[in-house]
């Protein structure tokens, strides 16, 4: 085995406290003689969604020597709130132990730069491992078969039962619902999302008629019974009155008969999309990325694909997918869709010639018309958010996961991270508040004269009058909490480093396996050095005059099994897209690392 740099990992603190160890907080020595993961992340974040589903089957198979530990790092305010983030580790599954870490202190102390980042902590308590971004697992696993024997050899390795304590089940109809619509009859079905189900209730909005699904996840079609769902979210009426659903860990659509209770498959693999694999064609043979939410606009589904940062359609007379926006840079760019830029759609509502989109990243309320070019109506970017009414230029979101189509043209906004109901109007370019004091909005259907809000985090739905004067609320504005990378002016060395997985190579056979994209916010920031290509180390020019801004960055490694005795050798993406907030000073570095796998021998 290679020898590895050895360095001391720094103790785990967070002012949260421990969550998933039945009151009891841990410290690294604790933990010695197994080998610890942490997982970097925090809720908001689809990547770190998908990181928290790669990682099921290595805690699993490796439950007597491996610890994950999950490391909640806050992007928005209400993130680091500690019952969100409690109601976060119910709402996704996590099943192990969770430092919640509001002030990132031990993100900085680990020098992290991204979610999701994980750290590979050895036996002895030695960090051998820095991995950013999405495909880690199998080069994990690996390591962890490396170290299990090399730990076993030494007598270092310490098997037994983790320090995970479940928490005690709660019993609601309900539990963390994501989406809801209204169908025909009068009747709501509402994604149960924690629960893997979809579950329809009465027109009072509180009693079940029936459940749609096991309850277990699974990717299972047949009558309701026996159908399977993993954490699906958004649900959209068809023309011929069945109901396309996102079913978002699945990566797949789903089409529910409310007549027949039958449930069917209609696209998706079941695999999760990557970079370079297929972006149209039979819509059961090409893969998507955590759909999110859909609607029917203009003769076709329109897809959330949040975890590519796009809108995909599905053409349900031609059986056929592919993206129609975004390029899956995550940021806010408006224009032609092919050129637009988005983060995270999670929320859609066809009105008129408008298709409205909730993207949650950027905590923007944007649009597409019929031709095709995307607007934005509120939002600024990644990093600016809050709760702020008014002009729709000067106002101020926080995550927003739904956007509802009103009878006059204006749009209500499920303003979820600041647990209110906002209202756009486009003919006076005003927002507005109509509630607050509502747990995570994350959806809501106009009923008539009132609207019925998901409250996700309430597991129910609300019924709300319609107000006709607004509420007042206090304006707040935030801008994330991480600190600012200091810069020297002039030239900067930006290196990703990417070490291939122990028994791998990059995988060269169909040209270069890596790719590097960098653009800035302002684009004024960089002078040199902004585009794609192969080399995953660039020098950037920052421009004179500009002297603050955010680096977007986004890295792609292939690796595949250098062995020429297998044939159809393994291959594996890595990537990872990074916002990496500067300051220009005198006294700042020259050099900018970021690890996509491996160390940083220069940092």
């Amino acid at each position: 085995m290679a020898s590895r740099a050895r360095v001391r990992a720094p103790e785990l603190i967070g002012k949260g406290g421990w969550l998933n160890t039945g009151d009891k907080d841990l410290t690294l020595s604790d933990l010695r003689g197994r080998i610890v993961v942490l997982d970097f992340w925090t809720f908001c974040c689809v990547n770190c969604l998908h990181v928290l589903d790669e990682l099921r089957e290595l805690e699993e198979r490796h439950r007597d020597t491996v610890v994950i530990v999950g490391v909640h790092s806050p992007k928005f305010v209400h993130e680091a709130e500690h019952q969100a983030v409690v109601d976060a580790v119910e709402r996704y599954e996590v099943e192990h132990p969770v430092l919640d870490d509001p002030e990132l202190a031990t993100w900085k102390q680990y020098a992290v730069r991204a979610w999701p980042t994980l750290v590979v902590i050895d036996p002895e308590g030695y960090v051998v491992a820095q991995h950013a971004g999405e495909g880690h697992a199998h080069a994990i696993e690996k390591l962890v078969e490396e170290l299990e024997a090399e730990h076993e050899a030494k007598g270092t390795l310490r098997r037994g039962d983790g320090p995970y304590v479940p928490p005690e089940p709660v019993a609601t109809d309900l539990r963390f619902p994501g989406k809801a619509i209204q169908l025909p009859g009068g009747s709501f079905l509402v994604s149960d999302t924690t629960r893997h189900q979809l579950v329809e209730l009465d027109a009072d909005g509180e009693s079940v008629l029936r459940r749609i699904g096991t309850g277990e996840r699974g990717l299972t079609d047949g009558e309701a019974e026996r159908a399977a769902f993993s954490e699906p979210q958004g649900l959209a009426l068809l023309p011929d009155g069945k109901v396309i659903v996102a079913d978002t860990v699945n990566h797949a659509l789903r089409v529910f008969d409310p007549e027949s209770g039958e449930v069917g498959t209609v696209a998706g693999t079941g695999k999760q999309w990557w970079q370079g694999s297929p972006t149209e064609g039979p819509a059961r043979e090409v893969d998507l990325s955590s759909p999110w939410d859909v609607a029917y606009f203009d003769g076709r589904v329109w897809i959330a694909m949040a975890g590519v940062h796009q809108l995909w359609t599905y053409d349900p007379e031609a059986g056929t997918v592919r993206a129609a926006a975004g390029t899956t840079n995550e940021g806010l760019v408006d224009g032609p869709a092919a050129e637009a830029w988005f983060a995270q759609p999670s929320g859609l509502a066809a009105a008129g010639d408008r298709l409205w989109i909730a993207d949650s990243e950027t905590s923007a309320v944007r649009w597409i018309d019929r031709e095709g070019v995307v607007h934005t109506a509120v939002g600024t970017g990644l990093f600016d958010f809050g709760h702020r009414d008014g002009a729709a230029d000067q106002a101020l979101l926080q995550h927003p996961l739904g956007v509802t189509a009103l009878p006059d043209g204006s749009v209500a906004v499920s303003d979820t991270y600041n647990h209110a109901l906002r209202r756009y109007d486009p003919a006076s370019g005003e927002v507005t508040t109509l509630a607050t004091d509502l747990r995570e909005p994350s959806d809501a259907v106009l009923v008539g004269d009132d609207i019925v809000v998901v409250e996700s985090a309430r597991h129910r739905l609300t019924r709300l009058r319609l107000p006709e004067e607004a509420v007042r609320v206090e304006s707040v504005a935030h801008r994330t909490q991480r600190a600012a990378t200091e810069v020297a002016p002039g030239r900067l060395r930006l290196d990703v480093v990417f070490q291939a997985p122990a028994g791998q190579k990059l995988d060269t056979r169909y040209g270069p396996s890596t790719r590097l994209l960098v653009s800035s916010t302002p684009p004024e920031l960089l002078a040199e050095g902004d585009g794609a290509d192969t080399d995953l180390s660039r020098d950037l020019v920052l421009a004179d005059g500009v002297t603050e801004g955010v680096l977007h960055v986004s890295a792609m490694a292939a690796s595949c099994d250098d062995d020429p005795d297998i044939e159809y050798p393994a291959c594996h993406v890595h990537q990872q897209d990074w916002g990496v907030p500067v300051t220009v000073t005198a006294d700042g570095t020259a050099r900018l690392g970021l690890v996509l796998a491996g160390l940083d021998s220069e940092a």
